[in-house]
């Protein structure tokens, strides 16, 4: 009876409240009826982990912000648990965005809250051992894990992350037994949640709010301190000159939220934040012309590429029900160095059925039976962590003739390697926990029934672009931070070296992947680069209580 009552009763959507309270500022672009032009302290493009932080920090300081956001304001009230609404809404191409090879599956969010929305809560500080080999390599002092802590303390405390005390689903539980069978460590995810209903759907947008994303966060904060929302506006060049950045033009979109619309918008303001994300910072700094004598923006753009391995289990996973990451396991990652062949994390995901349907590789009858046995698939997925090593040098963003971008993302035999270690130890892993058929996932579509048999299959698998695949949510770096201007597009503030008023708070500062779910590194480095600057714009109030 309960169940029903709380099933036929609205739940609250303090977005939808606060906006119908009057005082929040949202514009909707697809709704404009004329050009638009608006003046501000602070312009901010994105309204993701990095965006939405800075936001709020700097509206709490006093500052009249304005942030832009690509995609719709989507709340609690809009999300249904259905993959076919959450796709288009509010995912970049709608779930479907690729390398230009089309070889990588790339997820990333396309909504207000940016990927914080759509993600899975799993919250890691950024590892010890990537912040020394950024100092090592790069000369980015000030970034060591002492130095950072406090600002990683202080986004926890804002977001409500800390260790998820439920038991995990049993397609993560899978992971723990496999790995402890083997005598491999794991241990269990942190998440970003408050009050939650451990339903399991966080990545097409949580219907109770319990998800401490931007969305329900530092962009409701952010509103109520004065700042003002733009959506379905696409964020298209920079105006500037001597140095300096004047203005940013903006297309508003229409109703669909993807075609330009008949408005423009104009922004001027006397500082510019990028926040865009690692493909969309770097495609708005290369179509506005910025200063690159160096040619760095868009190069080195990561992923942690990350391979995929399913199992069929002789009873029911139902790996769509429940926390969708709860357990890793590093040990792949701390076992190697840095600099030597390529490490990788591994995870469970969740699997709702488009996302497992556009993911098997296999097709016909075999992927049928397949997606007939859903209830009894479990999933495995070895993130790698890329940048490091010579041969791994990631990608690179350019722009197509429509001024679109686009991520050239070679895959080549150092990366391979990895992906063939992971694919046998996912597998390894998946027969310790009982697995009846393991399949890595791959054109060929060939299923293994013992380990035995995997292992020497494996061993000889035809890995490279269109037959494995490799899929990824995280997408880091083309923007780097460091002191030297010939290797890095920042300076430690997060400042453009050659344009002394536009900063980027983003995964796009980071030199290298960083071998973690990116969501609580960019939290943590942007709180402290959005308070420096709160300080400098604003040195006589407080810089953001966040």
């Amino acid at each position: 009876m309960t169940a029903t009552i709380l099933r036929q009763r609205p739940l609250p959507d303090p977005v939808r409240a606060g906006a119908a309270a009057g005082g929040w500022k949202v514009i909707d672009a697809s709704a404009l009826k004329a050009d638009l032009v608006l003046e501000a302290d602070v312009a901010i493009v994105g309204t993701g982990a990095g965006g939405a932080t800075a936001a709020e920090i700097l509206s709490a300081a006093g500052l009249s912000v304005v942030m832009i956001e690509e995609g719709p304001l989507a709340t609690s009230s809009d999300f249904h648990m259905l993959e076919r609404e959450a796709y288009p809404q509010l995912y970049q191409e709608s779930a479907a965005r690729k390398s230009r090879d089309k070889a990588i599956n790339i997820l990333q969010g396309r909504c207000v809250g940016g990927g914080t929305t759509v993600n899975w809560t799993s919250s890691f500080r950024t590892p010890a051992p990537t912040l020394a080999y950024w100092a090592r390599t790069f000369g980015l002092s000030g970034f060591a894990e002492a130095d950072l802590a406090p600002w990683f303390e202080r986004m926890e405390r804002r977001l409500n992350i800390a260790p998820w005390e439920v038991a995990p689903n049993e397609n993560n539980d899978i992971l723990r037994r496999g790995a402890q069978a083997l005598g491999i460590p794991v241990a269990a995810i942190r998440r970003n949640v408050k009050g939650c209903w451990n339903i399991g759907y966080c990545g097409v947008g949580c219907p109770t709010n319990a998800k401490q994303s931007m969305l329900v966060t530092s962009i409701p904060a952010a509103l109520a301190n004065g700042a003002t929302l733009l959506t379905r506006t696409r964020a298209w060049t920079f105006d500037h000159s001597g140095g300096r950045v004047t203005a940013i033009r903006c297309v508003g979109l229409d109703a669909g939220g993807t075609d330009p619309g008949m408005y423009r918008i104009a922004v001027h303001a006397g500082t510019f934040v990028v926040a865009g994300g690692a493909i969309g910072t770097p495609a708005l700094l290369l179509r506005s012309r910025a200063p690159d004598p160096e040619a760095i923006v868009g190069k080195r753009t990561f992923l942690h590429p990350t391979v995929v391995c399913a199992a069929l289990m002789p009873h029911r996973v139902d790996g769509y029900a429940g926390a969708p990451q709860t357990v890793y396991s590093d040990h792949f990652l701390d076992a190697l160095t840095a600099d030597g062949p390529i490490g990788y994390k591994l995870e469970a995901p969740p699997l709702h059925p488009v996302l497992v349907a556009t993911t098997l590789s296999s097709d016909g009858a075999a992927h049928a039976r397949w997606m007939r046995e859903l209830p009894q698939m479990q999933v495995l997925i070895a993130l790698m962590r890329d940048g490091f090593h010579p041969e791994s040098e990631g990608g690179t963003v350019s722009l197509q003739r429509d001024g679109t971008p686009s991520l050239d993302y070679p895959l080549n035999d150092y990366f391979w390697d990895g992906a063939r270690r992971a694919i046998a130890t996912m597998a390894e892993i998946q027969f310790a926990a009982g697995a009846r058929t393991v399949m890595p996932v791959h054109a060929s579509g060939a299923s293994y029934t013992s380990w035995s048999e995997a292992r020497s299959a494996i061993a000889t698998l035809p890995l490279k672009p269109l037959l494995a695949t490799v899929v990824s949510a995280h997408v880091m770096g083309g923007c780097p931070l460091g002191p030297d201007s010939r290797r890095a597009v920042t300076n430690a503030d997060g400042r453009h070296h050659h344009l002394d008023n536009l900063y980027v708070f983003d995964g796009s500062l980071f030199p290298t992947s960083i071998g973690a779910n990116p969501q609580l590194s960019i939290y943590g480095i942007v709180a402290r680069l959005a308070s420096t600057l709160a300080q400098r714009l604003a040195p006589t109030k407080t810089a953001g209580n966040v």
